[in-house]
């Protein structure tokens, strides 16, 4: 039994260790340590494995649960951006945002289409959309890129791409629109990160250790080049919002999940709505069975966030739909 709680104890530090280093994704680039990126991908499993493990120790009344118990306080906040258990939402409220990644439209155009519609949303953001026309109700003003798209109720004062995009390789993409919303000047920026590119036979493992460790090897030949892409494109982003004169929204996918690189240094002075007003699970790519957060909104202090919700009644994408409500500050 002394051997078993040892090899227990050596694995709950191990992941302990492993924690504490995905958190050092606020202060490391990825372009000089990107293992620690990789580890944001693994924080679901890391984070149940220690509180079992600190659950285990208590349950048997040993002294180091207390350790551990007290280390994980510092595993509260990354939590809540994965899983979130605030008061239910508020009803009222200024403006209603709708963030989409919609596949390029592959599953049904006129579904999304209707589906967005029947969400009347102010501002709709979408990402992928594959050159195709939307008309969203009450739409006045349209901005239009290779991969994003921004659709208003309100007026456009002035639109600008920001990561130029070769949309034929499917490339990343922002672009930052000033809206006017009653009088005052918002910055939304609509964000596309490179993408991985990833397909479910690449990452499906089975009985063949030769191959699955093949797969493996393949997985992170392209995670770690993207990691380093996320990083330039961050910087190009950040710019945007640090020398914007209005308050900003920022959303859209980020192909990056909570507690990563491209999470800390976008969301930096910004607040994340699902964390402000979002309940139960943020989880908005359902495509492969691992819950995988990679879609957000993010907003300046004057708007307050009052909901968040992902939208999972219905699948028109590899994505669901997230929305997100606030009131303005007057």
């Amino acid at each position: 039994m002394k051997i078993f709680r040892l090899i227990l104890f050596i694995l709950h530090t191990g992941v302990a260790f492993l924690l504490l280093g995905m958190l050092l994704n606020a202060y490391v680039p990825p372009k000089l340590f990107p293992w620690f990126n990789l580890l944001s991908l693994g924080f679901p499993v890391l984070i149940t494995m220690y509180i079992i493990l600190t659950l285990f120790w208590i349950f048997c009344w040993k002294k180091r649960a207390i350790v551990f118990a007290v280390l994980g306080l510092a595993f509260i906040n990354p939590v809540t951006r994965w899983i979130n258990y605030n008061a239910d939402p508020e009803k009222d409220f200024d403006l209603k945002i709708v963030t989409f990644n919609a596949k390029n439209g592959a599953l049904g155009v006129k579904d999304i289409e209707n589906h967005i519609n029947k969400l009347d949303a102010d501002i709709v953001l979408l990402q992928e959309h594959g050159g195709k026309e939307y008309n969203f109700n009450g739409a006045k003003e349209v901005s239009v890129d290779a991969i994003t798209a921004t659709f208003s109720k309100y007026k456009i004062i002035d639109h600008k791409e920001l990561i130029k995009s070769d949309f034929e390789t499917n490339n990343a993409y922002a672009n930052q629109t000033d809206v006017e919303i009653n009088g005052k000047t918002y910055r939304i920026i609509n964000v596309y990160l490179q993408p991985f590119k990833f397909e479910k036979k690449m990452i499906k493992l089975n009985g063949n250790s030769e191959e699955n460790e093949r797969k493996l090897k393949n997985v992170v030949r392209r995670l770690i080049p993207t990691f380093k892409k996320h990083q330039e494109q961050v910087e190009i982003i950040r710019e945007s919002m640090d020398n914007s004169p209005y308050p900003v929204i920022l959303a859209g996918d980020l192909n990056s999940v909570p507690n990563s690189y491209e999470y800390y240094h976008l969301s930096k002075g910004l607040k994340d709505a699902f964390v402000t007003a979002g309940k139960g699970s943020a989880t908005s790519f359902h495509d492969y069975k691992f819950p995988l957060r990679i879609d957000y909104v993010f907003s300046s202090a004057s708007l307050k966030a009052t909901s968040y919700s992902v939208d999972r009644s219905v699948r028109l994408s590899d994505h669901y739909p997230v929305i997100a409500t606030f009131t303005i500050e007057k």
